[in-house]
């Protein structure tokens, strides 16, 4: 299956501001069943754009813009290509988690990290969902991705992107980041590796999914012994498969943000952001056309990005 994506980030500062340096992890991987046919960044004002690989195999882009601006504008276009992962019927059990042996990466998830990290809340969660230890790491997992989408109610903006998992295990509310935290330390907590995943989710009207169809999207991945990597994705009870497009993969959300950045002066800063996945059978994107704008002229932004960007402002 392959997907045309489109994610437009757009920051507005209250007063101008100089030498903002940015971080973007927004280029889909290429691995485990997925392949990122073609990729463009572009930004307003415009600026000179690099990249790196970061320890986890993520596409780190960054660039710096030193004169004076109110405003940023993102755009990250790409083509991937995904296909459907294997079922894991033959999972091992839990004897095979043993540590020795287990690649550096599988050690690294098993312990706490920033944002999951054991609580007596979580305590409680794990007590309730797994009265008695499963008979696999498998049913452990699936047990805990029905149970999460039971428990919690997904709910936008009731928590912030820097937001200790204790705060939804207390309300019973939160977005894809909460709920993906509270799997990973569930289930680093009985022993099983497990990751963060930041990427995309193509929505379907038949699929009833509850997460945001015009956003950003998270979940985890578990490690078992015979299988490798496997997703969850707690906030919609489902496991990954097709219609999820892997960009960066962590211990948790500091590893991974979107973007991450710095700037020189004294602002507000506000964040909008719209992201589109569609279908598509084109393998690759159209050179982009040249211009003669220069770089310090307001961003052009599509009349459907504008209205849906105009949409966010008026629900805040």
């Amino acid at each position: 299956m392959h997907y045309a994506i489109r994610h437009l980030t757009r920051f507005r500062y209250s007063a101008p501001v100089t030498e903002s340096m940015m971080e973007i992890r927004m280029q889909p991987r290429s691995d485990a069943g997925q392949r990122c046919a073609s990729f463009r960044l572009q930004t307003v004002p415009r600026a000179l754009v690099a990249s790196h690989r970061d320890h986890n195999g993520n596409i780190v882009h960054h660039f710096d813009i030193p004169p004076r601006h109110t405003q940023i504008t993102v755009t990250a276009e790409a083509v991937v290509e995904v296909s459907a992962p294997p079922p894991p019927a033959a999972a091992a059990g839990w004897d095979a988690l043993g540590g020795a042996g287990l690649p550096l990466d599988v050690l690294d998830a098993l312990v706490p990290s920033h944002y999951a990290r054991p609580t007596p809340l979580l305590a409680a969660l794990t007590d309730a969902v797994w009265p008695v230890r499963p008979a696999t790491p498998l049913q452990a997992l699936r047990g805990l991705n029905h149970a999460m989408a039971r428990h919690f109610a997904y709910a936008p903006q009731s928590t912030h992107v820097d937001s200790p998992i204790d705060d939804a295990l207390r309300s019973g509310r939160g977005v894809c980041q909460d709920f993906a935290h509270i799997f990973i330390a569930a289930a680093r907590s009985i022993g099983i590796p497990c990751r963060y995943v930041s990427g995309y989710l193509f929505h379907r009207l038949e699929d009833h999914d509850r997460s945001a169809a015009d956003a950003t999207h998270a979940w985890a991945e578990a490690w078992l012994p015979g299988v490798g990597w496997h997703g969850f994705d707690p906030t919609n009870d489902i496991e990954a498969g097709v219609r999820h497009i892997r960009v960066a993969v962590g211990r948790d959300y500091a590893d991974v943000p979107p973007t991450r950045g710095v700037f020189r002066g004294v602002a507000d800063e506000t964040l909008d952001v719209v992201v589109r996945v569609q279908p598509t059978g084109a393998p690759a994107l159209p050179e982009p056309a040249e211009t003669a704008s220069p770089p310090w002229l307001e961003p052009v932004v599509a009349a459907d990005d504008l209205a849906a960007l105009q949409q966010q402002q008026q629900q805040q």
